[in-house]
């Protein structure tokens, strides 16, 4: 199994002079639950180099027992510090690709052409994507094999307008995730905040937010063994 993990290389949460970037337990978790399972995985992000770290993610009250076992896996530090450039990878050398959120991926990834084009290769091939919290972002323009936007029509889910709201980001971010998956014709839903959420529909795979991360992972885990 070789996974393709692409992080976001965006770092600054809009005008507000305040710090973004991927959040780690949606990384960690996905990672150790793949890797645990023999999984090769490679890291990369746009601009290649270190991937920047949400510090709200790093704070003591979002740590989980995945965070910490990356705050002690310098093999895995050495990975998110060292990131290949997303423009080198070719979706022929993996067997599926997932995107961890954090706010970053708003900025980035959702306007990437090479990312774009990267999960449209991964998607005429069948392969598994997958994507939670804030990453569903990368598909906003994102075409199926049809040309039509990829989720049109698909049941999906990702980061809440109410989430967004609690974490009082609404009027910071360039737009809400469950605003865009719905105006693309995505067929999108959703459990309370903050609870574990995820759901497939073909090779694609949303989870919800930070919490849904491990049922994502599971999800792309099943989906390789087909």
């Amino acid at each position: 199994m070789k996974i393709l993990f692409v992080l976001t290389s965006h770092d600054k949460l809009g005008d507000t002079g305040k710090k973004t970037g991927f959040w780690v337990e949606e990384f960690a978790n996905p990672y150790y639950t793949l890797l645990d399972k023999g999984a090769e995985i490679t890291i990369a992000t746009p601009k290649g180099g270190a991937a920047p770290i949400d510090p709200s993610s790093d704070a003591p009250d979002a740590a989980t027992e995945d965070t910490k076992r990356f705050d002690n896996d310098a093999e895995a530090k050495e990975k998110i510090a060292n990131t290949k450039v997303l423009a080198d990878m070719n979706p022929d050398d993996f067997d599926a690709v997932f995107y961890p959120g954090g706010h970053g991926p708003l900025w980035d990834l959702a306007n990437d052409n090479i990312s774009a084009a990267l999960i449209e290769k991964f998607n005429a091939q069948e392969k598994p994507i997958g994507f939670v919290c804030h990453a569903p972002a990368a598909l906003k323009n994102v075409k199926d094999v049809n040309g039509d936007p990829l989720v049109k029509g698909k049941n999906v889910t990702g980061f809440t307008n109410s989430e967004e709201a609690a974490v009082g980001l609404t009027d910071v971010v360039p737009f809400l995730v469950e605003d865009m998956l719905n105006n693309n014709g995505g067929i999108y839903s959703k459990k309370e905040d903050w609870a574990a959420y995820a759901i497939q529909d073909g090779n694609l795979i949303t989870g919800q937010n930070p919490a849904s991360s491990q049922l994502v992972a599971e999800k792309l885990l099943e989906s390789l063994k087909k």
